[in-house]
C-alpha cells in the first residue's frame, strides 16, 4: 500500500474520532475495544474499506480486532489490497 492510501486511511478514522471529539491517537491504541468508535463507526469504516480501497472483507475468518488500531489497520489493508 502506498502513502496516499494510508493517509487516506488515516484521515477516515481521524475524521470519525474528531466527531466524537478526539484530535489526535498513537498508531497503537485501541480502536474499537477501548470504545473509541462505536459500532456505527466501525461499519463505516469497513464500509469505506471495502468501497474506497477495494478490501474484500468477505473472508469468514475476518474480526474487528484485525484493524483495532491504526497500525493494524493499514497492515490489514495493504495486505488485502487488490494488486
Amino acid at each position: 500500500m502506498n502513502q496516499t492510501s494510508n493517509a487516506s486511511i488515516r484521515a477516515m478514522v481521524m475524521n470519525l474520532l474528531s466527531e466524537r471529539g478526539i484530535t489526535e491517537i498513537a498508531d497503537t491504541e485501541p480502536l474499537f475495544s477501548s470504545g473509541l468508535l462505536d459500532s456505527v463507526a466501525a461499519t463505516e469504516v469497513l464500509l469505506a474499506l471495502e468501497t474506497d480501497f477495494g478490501v474484500d472483507l468477505s473472508d469468514e475468518d475476518f474480526d474487528i480486532t484485525q484493524i483495532d488500531n491504526m497500525a493494524s489497520l493499514e497492515h490489514f489493508v495493504g495486505s488485502r489490497t487488490p494488486a
